[in-house]
């Protein structure tokens, strides 16, 4: 073990410097392409109703039995204005379907998250758009859910966008819950365009366990604390909130009272982030090329969530650059150490084991 008195000087100066190179490194991390893959792809594993076929998918997430896989699909589209068809789906292990609810409720089910009692949680990342009446009434806000389906509680107001100022809502892109209940959302799902104005929301909102709403911080930019689209969110064991900040191609990292704490890039241009029970944290990278995050590849990462160690790479078999969204932008995983990925472009969700 080092001692400073038995280091003088010198040696204080090395340590210091080690520190600091230490913390750079995952600040500006090298593209990690090259890594271990000890997965195999499942696909087609889940079964839709006859007549259904998979439409969008960024939303997945694991029930508390450790077992079953929730997710929220867009209609066979990619989006589901003007339809009728139930958008929370749940799935055994075998890929049945057990349940189905949500009907005429979403345009863009979006974000996603099953909480420790089993009720599930869905953002609606899109509103009204002046044209078509199916969007009317409906859209920026945030749903909860009972496992069979009750709504219980309700986020912002149905059509109505919020400004950023209050806990009214726009594009909230995710939502994850604290042991405590309180309610955290990430939101503003344009902040990571070049021409997204100076007033774009990207933010992180908190409410406690009943909806009030208590605070937000953040705005659009790449200081640390600000946002350029706010996609995902996760918390480790340690209670540490991490955001997939994918416009900054980076994870920041905050408490619950949203002091900054640390800046990770080593896992890429994330989409969606899950982080279990052993704080492993699985990253899905589903945008990144050389327009966008220069040498990095598309695909799901691997890592320690304590550590920052990324460890493997499932890597997107499409190469082609110019497709804005390939390879999962949701991730979950199962208690036997399954991935699930749930995709935009190719419109599929698909299984992932050792």
């Amino acid at each position: 073990m080092f001692s400073p008195r038995r280091c003088g000087p010198f040696g204080l100066v090395f340590i210091v410097v080690f520190v600091l190179i230490a913390c750079v490194s995952f600040v500006d991390a090298q593209p990690l392409n090259d890594l271990p893959n000890p997965y195999r792809t499942i696909e087609n594993h889940f079964k839709m109703p006859e007549g259904r076929i998979w439409g969008s998918t960024s939303a997945v997430d694991i029930d508390p039995d450790g077992t079953s896989i929730w997710v929220a699909e867009r209609c066979g589209a990619n989006s589901c204005a003007g339809s009728d068809l139930p958008v929370v789906l749940k799935f055994d292990q075998d890929g049945n379907l057990l349940r189905s609810f949500g009907a005429s409720m979403f345009l863009f089910p979006h974000g996603f998250h099953v909480d420790a009692d089993g009720n599930v949680w869905v953002t609606d990342a899109q509103g009204p758009d002046g044209e078509d009446s199916n969007r009317d009434g409906k859209g920026h806000q945030v749903v909860k859910f009972s496992p069979n389906g009750e709504v219980l509680l309700a986020l912002g107001t149905p059509g109505v966008p919020g400004d950023g100022t209050d806990g009214l809502l726009y594009t909230p892109c995710d939502v994850v819950t604290a042991p405590n209940g309180d309610i955290f959302v990430s939101e503003g799902h344009s902040g990571q365009y070049p021409n997204a104005p100076p007033e774009t929301v990207a933010r992180i909102v908190k409410f406690d366990k009943n909806g009030k709403f208590i605070k937000y911080w953040g705005q659009l930019g790449s200081a640390p604390g600000e946002f350029k689209t706010p996609h995902g969110l996760a918390f480790d064991s340690r209670g540490r909130l991490f955001v997939a900040d994918r416009g900054n191609n980076r994870i920041q990292i905050f408490d619950q009272e949203g002091n900054f704490l640390d800046e990770w890039t080593q896992f890429g241009r994330l989409s969606g982030i899950f982080i279990d029970a052993n704080d492993m944290l699985y990253g899905a990278d589903s945008e990144s090329n050389d327009s966008r995050n220069l040498g990095w590849r598309r695909g799901l990462r691997v890592g320690s969530a304590r550590t920052g160690e990324v460890r493997h790479f499932i890597p997107d078999p499409d190469r082609n650059p110019g497709r804005g969204t390939t390879a999962a932008e949701g991730v979950a995983v199962d208690v036997y150490g399954n991935i699930y990925g749930a995709e935009v472009g190719p419109r599929a969700l698909k299984k992932y084991v050792r």
